[in-house]
């Protein structure tokens, strides 16, 4: 029997991204370290704040749900750690929310750092108010079941990525990037470097310097656009 066949559904204790990746990860914008990580990790546009101020970063609780019940919500939030991200897998669905004001409320409280769900949530002007970081596909008023089982703590796919328990969840405005929590270290010097470099750029463009990327006319001309030797 392999190992990830032995494993309960319920697994309880994780290995979670160190505290002091997550709080250097924080610093940085959800589209930095997406560019460091590959240009990959970023889930879905369909998977959004309710508001744009808001932001987190956090290691992964992971939830695997049926459509339209939030059984294994309720665990995860029974077995978070302050500054954990509860990320469930809703399947997209949109029928009925999966969470709403009760339960963010009573995120708050636990200390959970964000919700990131690929389905419905509702109360949305609630939360906006309570501030809570809710990352949803869409809203519905229907509210849901809970006697449906699941999984927690498994790898589970959402947004077209896949997040194991613990990885690095980045959340802001633009979206949310999920980094492996092997590599999540080593991704911090790099985006740091890509930080300066836009930083630089930028200044060069509003300083007049240099209107158009360097790398342009190479980039049209391995494209066959252009013609060897030729420029815009």
């Amino acid at each position: 029997m392999s190992q990830a066949a032995a494993l309960p559904d319920v697994v309880r204790h994780i290995e979670r991204v160190d505290a002091e990746v997550v709080a250097q990860a924080a610093k940085f914008p959800s589209s930095i370290l997406a560019d460091v990580a590959g240009r990959r990790g970023a889930l879905h546009g369909r998977i959004a704040p309710l508001a744009p101020s808001m932001r987190f970063a956090g290691p992964a609780i992971t939830v695997e749900v049926r459509p339209g019940d939030n059984l294994m919500i309720h665990a995860a939030m029974a077995i978070a750690q302050p500054g954990d991200v509860i990320v469930v897998d809703g399947k997209g669905d949109l029928s009925s929310a999966l969470m709403g004001e009760i339960m963010s409320q009573q995120c708050v409280a636990l200390g959970v750092a964000a919700v990131v769900i690929d389905g419905a949530v509702r109360d949305s002007e609630a939360i906006r108010e309570l501030g809570f970081p809710m990352y949803a596909a869409g809203l519905n008023p229907n509210g849901p079941t809970k006697f449906v089982p699941g999984r927690l703590n498994h790898p589970i796919s959402i947004g077209g990525v896949t997040v194991n328990p613990g990885d690095l969840v980045v959340g802001d405005a633009d979206g949310v990037t999920v980094i492996e929590r092997a590599k999540a270290a080593a991704m911090l010097p790099l985006a740091g470097e890509k930080v300066a470099a836009e930083t630089r750029r930028i200044a060069q463009i509003k300083s007049r310097e240099a209107l158009a990327p360097v790398w342009l006319n190479g980039a049209l001309r391995a494209a066959g656009v252009i013609k060897e030797g030729e420029t815009l």
